[in-house]
C-alpha cells in the first residue's frame, strides 16, 4: 500500500495543511502509476499556527484541530473557509501584538478530502497523528464510510 501525507511544512510559508488541489494532484499521479486499490490517502489530524510575516528559518507551531478551534474562540477570531484549498483558517494577534494565521481541518475540509477516496477508488485512508481527539473528524468519517480498523 502507498501511504502519503503532506510534507512537513512547519518551516514553509503559511498555507493549508493539505490543500485539496495539491492532494488531488498527488492522487492523480499515484493512480497513474499503480492500482488505486493499493493506495491509502494520508489524512492529517493537526493544524499549524504561523507568526507573520513568515521569516525563512522560522517554524509554525503545530496544534490539534480542537486546539485551533479553542484558540479561535479564546482570541475572538472569526474562522474563515478558503474554498479553493478547502480548508479553514483564522487570523489573530498574540499578547505581544504579533499577527498569526492558523490553518487546520474542520468537518468541511475533512469531508472534501474523504470524497477523494470514492472519486479515485482508493483502498481508504490512514490518519497521521491520531493521538489528538477531534470528535468531528470521526463523525464525518463514519457518516461517509464503513470503518475497518487495522492495528
Amino acid at each position: 500500500m502507498l501511504h502519503f501525507v503532506e510534507q512537513d511544512n512547519t518551516g514553509a510559508p503559511a498555507q493549508a495543511v493539505s490543500p485539496i488541489d495539491q492532494v488531488e494532484r498527488v492522487l492523480q499521479y499515484a493512480v497513474s502509476v499503480m492500482p488505486s486499490e493499493k493506495i491509502l490517502m494520508g489524512m492529517p489530524n493537526y493544524g499549524y499556527d504561523w507568526t507573520l510575516p513568515f521569516v525563512p528559518g522560522s517554524a509554525a507551531r503545530s496544534l490539534s484541530n480542537q486546539e485551533a478551534v479553542e484558540l479561535a474562540s479564546r482570541v475572538g477570531a472569526m474562522i474563515l473557509y478558503d474554498e479553493r484549498v478547502q480548508a479553514p483558517y483564522f487570523n489573530y494577534y498574540d499578547e505581544q501584538g504579533h499577527p498569526h494565521v492558523v490553518w487546520f481541518d474542520d468537518p468541511r475540509s475533512i469531508a472534501a478530502r474523504l470524497a477523494l477516496v470514492a472519486k479515485y477508488n482508493l483502498a481508504g485512508v490512514s490518519y497521521w497523528n491520531i493521538n489528538t481527539f477531534y470528535p468531528q473528524n470521526w463523525a464525518v468519517l463514519n457518516a461517509m464510510y464503513k470503518v475497518n480498523k487495522v492495528l
